[in-house]
């Protein structure tokens, strides 16, 4: 077995393990943190059923954004439609034999790709373009950008200009999952590829990119606007007055 193969195998495995648990852990912070308010933006649904309805549209088609911006919205739309199709075409490197589905939206996740690159473009353009926004950019917001579209770019090069043996990438893959290793090849666009992915997986836990699953514990968002039917009290706070009124019987 090559050093190089053992290299980016280690590489994968540590990469997988910290998005995997560093993921877990942010959210079970998101779901201990407590909500004393009642903060739902407005208007609000009434009842839990047009909460799930409200969280389905901000996840499926970006509501609250559209109505804030519309150009933002196209370009964040396209980019995370695009970047779902993208990795659903990349299922078929961890199946053997590959879904029928899979192999129907192989087209599409190809062209897709341009998509990506569009939306990343407009959306890294709007921070050099938009006064309010270039004053709050931090470093940070320009790498992520910046690594997501040489993800996308090199991806697009493999396709185009820089062929690989995607047999044998599928095989490496492949035994990755079945913690068997099998050659990876030594392609040099694919190397450079493969290492941005995992540095995206090793930086996605620590970074803004976490408004993925954020969205569902957004207060603003989750909450049913009922204050005045229901008091809303956080369980924090329900016992401290548990032990207020014990102590006041007890006094």
């Amino acid at each position: 077995m090559s050093a190089l193969t053992v290299v980016y195998a280690l590489l994968f495995y540590f990469a997988a393990a910290v998005l995997v648990l560093g993921v877990a852990y942010r959210v079970w912070l998101y779901a201990r943190t407590p909500a004393p308010l009642k903060i739902p933006v407005t208007p609000a649904p009434l009842t839990p059923a047009g909460v799930v309805v409200r969280m389905a549209k901000e996840v499926v088609f970006f509501a609250s954004l559209f109505r804030g911006n519309k150009w933002t919205w196209l370009f964040g739309w396209v980019f995370h439609f695009a970047l779902l199709l993208v990795l659903l075409r990349h299922l078929r490197y961890f199946q053997e034999p590959v879904w029928t589905w899979v192999a129907l939206i192989q087209p599409f996740g190809k062209y897709a790709a341009y998509a990506m690159v569009a939306g990343l473009i407009g959306l890294w353009a709007r921070r050099f373009l938009v006064d309010r926004v270039r004053y709050i950019s931090a470093p940070s917001d320009h790498l992520m950008l910046a690594l997501l579209l040489a993800i996308a770019l090199s991806g697009l090069a493999m396709k185009y200009f820089f062929h690989t043996d995607i047999v044998a990438l599928k095989a490496f893959i492949l035994g990755l999952l079945r913690f068997d290793l099998q050659p990876l090849p030594a392609d040099g666009m694919l190397l450079v590829h493969l290492t941005l992915v995992a540095l995206l997986m090793i930086i996605f836990p620590f970074s803004k990119l976490l408004h993925a699953p954020g969205l569902f514990f957004a207060p603003t968002r989750n909450q049913v606007d009922n204050p005045r039917e229901k008091r809303h009290l956080a369980p924090w706070a329900a016992q401290l007055e548990a032990g207020g009124r014990q102590a006041s019987t007890s006094s």
